[in-house]
């Protein structure tokens, strides 16, 4: 199918591309999607069909249903956590066809992501702080059922089988460590139980998208042994064409593999062991010559991406009784960020970058719960290990650079959060956190460094409820982001950068109104911000990354759900962040005043839906986000953009037959300017589709 729609017969051609660039190679991820999609199609259906029935808005519902979340490591009402949190249900996720997290700008307030280009590399932006992708380390924390992610690299999921996403906004680190600074981002799977559920999915796009995907749970043992497996193919081609070599430059290929396992012995026991990867098949990143025609590149060098993301997990429980509970998590973490990109654009190799980066890292949490009286407590231990093996190439008029290193890092934490009432309608949240962090960076050209930081994140919060519905609160905490060093910068001796710290003083509302038919959040905030990591290119080749500026960040977000008549539900949120440097001097330039770079002002989103008792449905959603800035000097930017996306679909018995198109409008936003000015970051243009699922 090309841009407009209408199905492409015309595919030898590309087929016989795809063959000779080996993208028809068999592998074993590519035999176990297939085996598991033909075990599917040719198995007998299970008897009931509940697990089909993923709740949906019915014209028949009087009130919006109630949302729990773990936002503190234990179950709460959403209305409850004395902090800003967004929820985004998996059936929603489902039907509007998000696939990617990037896709979450915007339709989460507050929440975006530093425009790159390449798949599987995605830096989050929260309440105006970010992380580049040199430092190895995030603003905002990406959860997995309760696996952390701590770099850019490999910051993605599939989205396949999930239960729901939890967004917390604001300072995480007393609970969740380093890179939580300015929140969380907690995806949580459909759990494995004695339900069976099944599904099966294929979709057809523009740009000749093909797509598959599927998941199935069993119960193996009832009560006792239950499994999961889910994985996803798609095919996707560029929309930049390459006018030297004859082609679009950036065709995305995709496949994604989930196995699950959970063992539950006795009620007082729990293990769940999962495993997933993430294999990125990709041609060039969305990128382009700031002064050439928007999508037109010449390029003589190949480019590509061909990263492989694993990680393996095992989080267990145990009850003792009286309330005391323990928790596990130990996970192992693998990502190998492998590219190659052409930056002249020209058929002469002039300039390229590529890095074959293998990022590992362990990680493991104890964590011991219980009751004090009326009171709830957490106690736990934290630590991890990383082991990166970082090579990075870049070739300039100037010859080619070949920068190898070994970076070693350890953590290890002890923390603690109480629950403490204190009157009939008052509250408090106390916590506490220290974490020591050591970095070890090992150059192929010069001694080795190392350097540690010792930090406490302590957070404090008093909630009061002035009536059955509605609840006040306002806290203090601390964040934090570990330091580390200029791994590309070897001309100032790969110097280190301290750790990023701020102090954040927020107050809320949250509640329902109108007999629980509306849900409603609001939240305003401050930031101190010291010791900011910026991240500086002066001129071509030369990077690093400076923690000598301070900043203050200001804000308000609001998220509104809303229940009308007759099957109509209205959705939408707001996010206002002013954030600006106080102090920023990198040698003669001073930068005070101006805005972080990748931190937009305003994002939010609206949508309204529609449910028909006949089984159809359709949404409408509009998302945007204002102007960002590229750099700490705010020459170069990204213009605000608002975009359309439609989704309906039609649902009979197990089947539902669905159609959507993202970007309606087919908005343009490109990030003009990126990396001092010598590249162009495109946004992607519109895209439609259909998509055909079953479910048992």
């Amino acid at each position: 199918m090309n841009n407009t729609g209408i199905i492409d017969l015309d595919s030898a051609e590309k087929r016989k591309r795809r063959a000779r660039d080996g993208m028809l190679r068999v592998d074993p991820l590519h035999i176990a999607l297939v085996s598991a999609l033909t075990l599917l199609a040719t198995s007998s259906p299970p008897a009931s069909a509940q697990g089909a029935a993923i709740q949906r808005v019915e014209s028949s519902e009087q009130t919006l249903p109630s949302i729990t979340v773990t936002a503190e490591k234990t179950e709460q009402a959403l209305e409850k956590v004395p902090t800003s949190v967004a929820v985004v249900k998996g059936w929603d996720i489902e039907q509007s066809g998000t696939t990617s997290l990037q896709q979450l700008e915007g339709r989460v307030p507050g929440l975006s992501f530093q425009p790159f280009g390449q798949a599987g590399m995605n830096s989050p932006v929260m309440r105006g702080l970010t992380a580049n992708f040199n430092t190895f380390s995030t603003s905002t924390l990406l959860l997995v059922d309760g696996v952390p992610t701590l770099s850019a690299q490999g910051f993605e999921s599939s989205l396949l089988d999930v239960d729901r996403i939890e967004i917390m906004r604001g300072p995480q680190s007393t609970l969740y460590g380093r890179n939580a600074e300015a929140g969380v981002i907690a995806i949580h799977s459909l759990p494995m139980d004695d339900t069976p559920r099944t599904r099966i999915a294929g979709e057809v796009g523009s740009r000749d998208k093909r797509a598959l995907s599927f998941a199935l749970s069993r119960p193996i043992v009832p009560n006792t042994l239950y499994a999961s497996v889910s994985g996803s193919w798609s095919e996707q081609d560029g929309f930049i064409d390459n006018r030297h070599a004859g082609h679009k430059e950036d065709e995305r290929r995709r496949r994604n593999l989930n196995l699950g396992l959970r063992w539950a012995p006795a009620s007082t026991t729990d293990l769940v062991l999962r495993y997933t990867r993430q294999d990125y098949d990709d041609g060039a990143n969305l990128w382009g010559a700031p002064t050439a025609p928007r999508a037109k590149v010449a390029s003589g060098t190949p480019s590509w991406n061909r990263s492989i993301g694993q990680t393996l997990s095992l989080v267990a429980r145990h009850d003792f009784g009286s309330g005391l509970r323990l928790h596990s998590i130990t996970a192992w973490n693998d990502f190998k960020d492998r590219i190659q990109q052409d930056t002249d654009f020209m058929p002469m190799d002039v300039l390229h970058v590529g890095r074959d980066h293998h990022l590992r890292t362990v990680s493991q949490e104890f964590r011991l719960e219980g009751k004090l009286g009326e009171s709830d407590w957490q106690l736990g231990i934290y630590g991890d290990a990383g082991d990166n093996d970082l090579h990075s190439t870049s070739k300039t008029m100037m010859g080619l650079s070949d920068m190898r290193a070994k970076q070693k890092s350890r953590t290890a934490a002890v923390f603690t959060h109480w629950n403490l009432p204190l009157a009939e309608h008052w509250s408090l949240s106390a916590g506490l956190r220290v974490e020591r962090n050591t970095v070890r960076l090992t150059p192929r050209d010069a001694a080795a460094q190392e350097k540690g930081w010792t930090h406490a994140s302590p957070k404090l919060a008093l909630q009061y409820q002035f009536s059955p519905q509605h609840q006040w609160y306002a806290s203090v905490s601390r964040g934090v982001r570990t330091g580390g060093f200029n791994i590309l910068a070897p001309a100032i001796g790969y110097l280190p950068y301290d750790t990023e710290k701020n102090w954040s003083y927020e107050t809320g509302l949250k509640g329902s109104l109108l007999g629980q038919r509306m849900r409603y959040s609001l939240a305003a905030y401050l930031m101190d911000i010291d010791d900011m990591q910026v991240m500086q290119m002066p001129t071509v080749g030369m990077m690093y990354i400076t923690s000598a500026a301070t900043a203050t960040s200001k804000g308000i977000e609001f998220d509104v759900d809303y229940l009308l008549d007759s099957g109509w539900q209205l959705r939408g949120g707001l996010a206002w962040n002013h954030m600006r440097f106080d102090r920023f001097r990198d040698g003669a330039a001073d930068y005070r005043g101006k805005r972080n770079p990748f931190a937009p002002d305003l994002t939010g989103h609206v949508g309204v839906r529609y449910d028909a008792p006949q089984g159809w449905y359709m949404q409408a959603d509009v998302v945007g986000s204002s102007k960002v800035y590229l750099d700490a000097a705010n020459r170069y930017k990204r213009n605000g953009y608002g975009q359309l996306h439609l989704s309906a679909g039609y649902q009979l018995g197990n089947l539902e037959i669905a159609a959507y198109v993202h970007n309606a409008g087919d908005q343009r936003y490109d990030a003009v300017g990126y990396q001092n000015g010598f590249v162009t970051v495109y946004s992607p243009p519109r895209e439609a589709g259909v998509r055909l699922i079953w479910r048992q």
